[in-house]
């Protein structure tokens, strides 16, 4: 096999799409074409980057039963809660907006309900005796108006700080 002479390959300058191209060459009878190389970004990576912080987040703080890991998810409309125990992989407490016992009426408003679930949580966490918990975990998400009327719910058993 013909060694290639590197200094008869010249690259042309880069387009601004990012795309770098070799010119064809003859390699003794031998024609040589490359396709064009393609450089692009990742996508959405704002939107990877609070997931893939939760996700090693998690892998540090473990709930128990005396010490549970508090989830709460936020989507566009309503919240969810769970006090979660890791090591015997049980849901000691699930409450979400949605709930007809927490949603007595439905002219309730969901911030409403949203400060009702914290208020359940509490209950359920007198009853089975926790004072505290392990990790608040939001699951990367930014706080809405949702989130804030759960946590001052929480906050007065003592879960967060003020």
């Amino acid at each position: 096999m013909d060694l290639v002479n590197l200094s008869t390959l010249q690259l042309r300058r880069p387009n601004l799409c990012g795309i770098f191209t070799l010119p064809s060459t003859n390699m003794h009878g031998k024609n040589l074409t490359l396709k064009p190389l393609v450089v692009s970004a990742r996508a959405n990576t704002r939107k990877e980057s609070p997931k893939i912080r939760n996700r090693r987040m998690q892998k540090k703080f473990n709930g128990t039963s005396t010490k549970p890991r508090l989830s709460v998810f936020c989507s566009d409309k309503q919240l969810y809660a769970m006090l979660v125990d890791d090591q015997n992989k049980k849901c000691l407490f699930y409450g979400s907006t949605l709930q007809k016992s927490i949603r007595q009426n439905p002219h309730f408003s969901t911030i409403d309900a949203a400060k009702r679930v914290g208020e359940e949580l509490i209950k359920t966490c007198s009853d089975l005796n926790i004072h505290e918990i392990s990790v608040y975990d939001c699951n990367g998400l930014a706080r809405g108006e949702r989130m804030q009327a759960f946590e001052i719910a929480i906050c007065s058993y003592g879960f967060l700080p003020r």
